[in-house]
């Protein structure tokens, strides 16, 4: 990353006087005050899969690149004037990469099979299964067709020069095989965002440890980390594990420079609200630049966004569903941005409610969800923010706008499924 891709020292700053903040006001911040950060490569088409482009890209070849049949049978000009044809048949065959050279007169016929380019003076093809006798000199078949039947025009799909993918574009399987059919064997992309994840706090222990640690009372396993490295690299990033801190100032500042010497952005979770031992966020205050965010969301609401040296940092909350859902809603499309795909906006619908609540006006809720046999929404029976059992009960999220006061069953939510958010 050079000096030109680095980001504001004021990216992440709220407005003056602004104490909690909607969801929306916080997207927006961090649509203006984020970009992309990231070089541009040149790699092969068959190995782009989950790559961004950079640049747009159009088609060299034309999907079909030649007229060609679209069945097994012969070729011929134009349908017979009358409704029973006799045709002749011409000596030779047109195939798949072998193509026929001749051409081919009015009144005869060449045997085609399907790929094959069309010869000259063949615009039509007729099935094998509508010939009604055949024998080494002709044809006839019963059957009215019109011009170009079971034919595949070149072009039709995508013409030569065409665009067919944007710049920020993610590239998936299916796009591999368009721009492969289209002559590309090379692509601009930008570089792989590479991204840090750190965890916080004292009574914390790492999943793989099995010591006489674990006896020691107050001491739980990690299970942020785990999903968090394993959420990142699902979206298509360079994932750097760098272990759990503890609460204290001098090892997070040493782990917040290994860190940076490697990665262009880091989540870190627990440590980083406004607390006594939230000593993360006063360390990036005071030798970084930071901003403790208020969001009017649940759950989540404590989120910190700063720069350590230039490396953007984005600060979680300790809780395993808010820590998820934080990252679900902001830092995968602020990821997004940075790494040039652009601000990413999960895909819901509407869908029955199952379920009475009441809610708080102000507030944007997301619940853990999922659909019953009947297509009613669901929730987890209990919001709590350490019930990790939760998101995996769940297949996605009811999303409560902050307007709203109570739900009632049968009206429509807004489902969002976690394929939305790439997972």
């Amino acid at each position: 990353m050079t000096q030109d891709n680095r980001l504001r020292n004021d990216c992440f700053a709220l407005p003056r006087g602004v104490s909690w903040t909607p969801v929306e006001k916080a997207i927006e911040q961090l649509k203006r005050g984020l970009s992309n950060i990231k070089g541009i490569e040149i790699i092969s088409t068959t190995h782009a899969l989950g790559r961004i482009l950079a640049s747009p890209v159009n088609a060299i070849l034309s999907n079909p690149p030649y007229s060609n049949a679209a069945v097994d049978g012969y070729g011929f000009c134009g349908p017979a004037k009358t409704k029973v044809s006799k045709l002749k048949v011409m000596p030779g065959v047109a195939a798949a990469g072998a193509p026929f050279f001749g051409k081919v007169p009015e009144g005869s016929a060449l045997r085609i099979l399907t790929g094959a380019i069309l010869p000259e003076g063949v615009d039509t093809v007729l099935l094998d299964e509508d010939i009604d006798q055949i024998d080494n000199f002709s044809i006839t078949f019963d059957v009215s067709l019109k011009a170009g039947a079971n034919t595949r025009k070149s072009g039709e799909d995508v013409y030569e020069g065409e665009q067919i993918f944007s710049k920020g574009h993610k590239l998936r399987p299916q796009d591999l095989a368009l721009l492969a059919a289209t002559g590309n064997a090379t692509l601009n992309v930008f570089s792989i965002l590479r991204v840090g994840v750190i965890s916080t706090g004292n009574e914390l222990l790492d999943a793989q440890t099995i010591s006489f640690e674990q006896s020691k009372p107050g001491r739980i396993f990690d299970s942020n980390r785990p999903m968090l490295l394993s959420l990142i690299a699902n979206w298509g990033y360079e994932v750097s594990d760098f272990g759990i801190i503890n609460d204290d100032l001098d090892a997070t500042r040493n782990v917040l420079n290994e860190a940076r010497k490697s990665v262009d952005a880091i989540i870190i979770s627990g440590g980083v609200s406004a607390g006594d031992e939230d000593h993360v966020s006063r360390l990036i205050k005071s030798e970084g630049q930071l901003e403790n965010w208020r969001i009017a969301i649940k759950p989540g609401r404590p989120l910190a966004l700063g720069l350590w040296k230039g490396i953007p940092i984005f600060g979680l909350p300790g809780n395993p569903v808010a820590a998820l859902i934080c990252s679900l809603i902001f830092a995968r499309p602020a990821l997004g941005l940075l790494a040039g795909h652009g601000w990413i906006n999960p895909q819901g619908y509407l869908v029955p409610s199952g379920f009475d609540k009441q809610k708080k006006i102000g507030r944007r809720e997301y619940l853990r969800a999922r659909l019953s046999q009947d297509g009613n929404a669901e929730i987890f029976p209990s919001e709590g923010s350490g019930r990790i059992s939760s998101l995996s009960w769940s297949t996605g999220l009811l999303e409560l706008m902050d307007n709203e006061d109570k739900i009632l069953k049968g009206d429509m939510v807004k489902y969002i499924p976690y394929s939305s958010f790439e997972i």
